[in-house]
């Protein structure tokens, strides 16, 4: 029988696999020479600065400032209360879809449209009909409520 041929190309994936082997062995003797094993806790702490960015070092107690829970404000800023006159405002109906039960009203002081549902209106409306209302702040935004129509 003869002697089996070992062939330029059969010789170099053979070193590249040796090669990517070793390569592997180094890595691994590199990442249980930088594991966490063995630190104690105050080598893996992490702190934060007074801006936000993390820091090696614990912050300074002398710059730390006490936060009453009160004053925390999470979702929507609350309203402050207004009186009567400034609740109540006046506009046009720019759209109303009668099927749709929804429509706009055009405020007159801001000139912006604020959404108005049928469920809150008292009196019937339609397009171009003078009206007084009340806005609500929702999560989708304001809308018309009590609206009625206005006494000319």
């Amino acid at each position: 029988m003869g002697k089996g041929h070992e062939t330029w190309n059969k010789k170099e994936r053979e070193q590249k696999k040796l090669k990517e082997k070793k390569q592997k062995e180094e890595k691994k003797k590199e990442r249980q020479k930088n594991s966490l094993k063995g630190k104690n806790l105050d080598d893996m702490m992490a702190y934060i600065d007074e801006n936000g960015n993390l820091s090696a070092t614990p912050p300074d107690p002398k710059k730390k400032k006490e936060i009453k829970a009160e004053e925390i404000e999470i979702g929507v800023v609350k309203q402050q209360l207004a009186n009567a006159a400034e609740i109540i405002c006046k506009g046009r109906v720019n759209f109303f879809n009668m099927e749709k039960g929804y429509g706009f009203i055009k405020d007159h002081k801001t000139m912006q449209s604020i959404f108005v549902h049928i469920n809150s209106c008292q009196d019937p409306i339609q397009e171009k009909s003078e009206v007084v209302f009340e806005v609500e702040f929702g999560p989708k935004g304001a809308s018309a409520v009590n609206v009625r129509l206005a006494d000319k």
